[in-house]
């Protein structure tokens, strides 16, 4: 008889590990469990009247080539698109400043650019250029963000530059936010060179070697799909489906029960065997069925940040936006309820009609309740009045879209990496032939999603 793999969970990390097992162990019976009407999760794309907007992730970092191959074996290959590439900014200071060329995530690599900037005086440059002369930062197994930048370049670097462009990608505060579990690559270059500037500048030049052999590729950093990130879902979900995958939509899980040699999934009043199980729902989900065990703990505490996407559409005539750029983020210290903006029809000009534009705003900060305390069109005004700052709007927008992501954003506080280090090893002492994922875990971006299920499927074919 065959081995059989229940998958819990439909979205990017559920559909991509049956994909694998399929191409690793065709043999193998696949079962996706999916308590919602549809795959793809957080991924969603509205399509209407020329219109292509993302409600959830906007897009995927092309370097990380995983979902790329994935997308040209099912049949977007020539669907690819990368986005426009043009001026990034920060708003500190009530202004909007470009982010200086060459940083890297906010560090410095190129002297003149970082000289000429007026978002760091010139006693917070000096304070950065100090980073040279350091030694390594000490540390006790892992350190904050925000603790290892202000040691390494002062806090106005890290206010102005660092913080903005990274508390934003995890939802954290940037002095809660650990450095080992998000950007271990920071410390392992101010090691490996002495300095972070120096190790960074070294980065940006491998970078730039790798882009000499492709002389042609583009030059963005960021891959979309001309139809959205739907469709990635879409063909992705026909292809298991082809491979014999069985989805059963509108089917929460009740309860997971390990026996002797197998899993019992219990869904309404069905009980399925399964020789192994891959769970890859939030924690709020699959702590309904590990909740008892004492192992899992660190669950219940973790802070998760409520966020939402606020869509706005206008005929070109309604806006004036005198920045030739595709978007922004800000600094803490500025007093906004929005935390990023993308000009998505500068950025991703297939997104948009001739004649319209359209701009994403992020809502939703560590620790607050603006999400939560205000009614879709308060969001839309409280978005509206935010953007008035940087750009004029002359009318009303054509249509504002809206989409709350409640607790979505786990927060990797100082010593995630060892406590995930250790659940993971209780459940495959305790739990053979299952496996957890998930961004409660690690991976925040999509191909990072797609490689950690990979990972999960080697392991439980393994052990099959």
């Amino acid at each position: 008889m065959g081995k059989s793999i229940a998958i819990i969970g439909a979205g990017i990390t559920g559909l991509s590990s049956a994909y694998f097992i399929k191409k690793l162990r065709p043999d193998v019976d696949v079962t996706i469990y999916e308590s919602s009407n549809r795959t793809g999760g957080k991924i969603q794309t509205y399509r209407k009247d020329g219109y292509t907007i993302e409600l959830g992730p906007e897009s995927y970092l092309g370097r990380k080539q995983i979902m790329t191959d994935i997308a040209q074996e099912i049949g977007l290959e020539n669907d690819l698109v990368t986005n426009q590439t043009g001026q990034s900014y920060i708003y500190a200071k009530n202004k909007l400043f470009p982010i200086p060329g060459g940083s890297i995530l906010g560090v410095p690599t190129d002297i003149k650019p970082f000289l000429k900037t007026k978002l760091i005086s010139p006693k917070g440059k000096i304070r950065a250029g100090l980073d040279l002369f350091k030694k390594p930062t000490k540390m006790d197994g892992d350190i904050s963000v925000g603790a290892f930048f202000r040691e390494r370049l002062g806090d106005e670097v890290l206010e102005n530059l660092i913080e903005p462009l990274m508390g934003g990608i995890y939802g954290t505060n940037i002095d809660d936010l650990s450095l080992m579990s998000t950007f271990p690559e920071f410390k392992q270059r101010e090691e490996q060179f002495g300095s972070l500037i120096k190790g960074m500048r070294h980065e940006k030049i491998q970078r730039q070697k790798q882009r000499q052999l492709y002389p042609g590729a583009p030059k963005g950093q960021f891959k979309q799909f001309k139809h959205g990130l739907s469709s990635f879902i879409e063909y992705l979900t026909e292809y298991v489906v082809n491979q014999g995958v069985e989805i059963k939509y509108q089917t929460p899980i009740k309860d997971i029960i390990i026996t002797q040699n197998n899993y019992e999934v219990i869904s309404g009043e069905n009980k399925d065997t399964y020789d192994s199980v891959l769970v890859t729902t939030p924690h709020q989900t699959f702590m309904q069925w590990f909740g008892n065990d004492p192992a899992f703990d660190y669950f219940k505490s973790m802070d998760c940040t409520t966020v939402a996407t606020v869509v706005l559409a206008f005929d070109e005539k309604n806006i004036e936006n005198t920045y030739d750029g595709t978007g922004f983020v800000i600094a803490r210290t500025s007093e906004t309820d929005i935390t990023a903006c993308t000009w998505t029809s500068k950025k991703w000009t297939f997104t948009t009609p001739e004649g319209k534009v359209l701009i994403r705003a992020y809502v939703g900060k560590p620790n607050d309740t603006v999400v939560d305390d205000h009614t879709d069109e308060e969001l839309v005004n409280i978005v509206k009045k935010d953007l008035n700052q940087m750009m004029t709007f002359k009318g009303a927008p054509d249509f504002s879209i809206v989409n709350r992501l409640p607790k979505s954003m786990p927060q990797y506080h100082v010593g995630h990496i060892n406590k995930i280090k250790s659940i993971q090893t209780h459940i495959k002492q305790n739990y053979p032939k299952l496996r957890i994922t998930g961004a409660s875990f690690e991976a925040v971006g999509l191909p990072d999603c797609i490689q950690q299920g990979k990972n999960a499927v080697e392991e439980l074919l393994a052990e099959l």
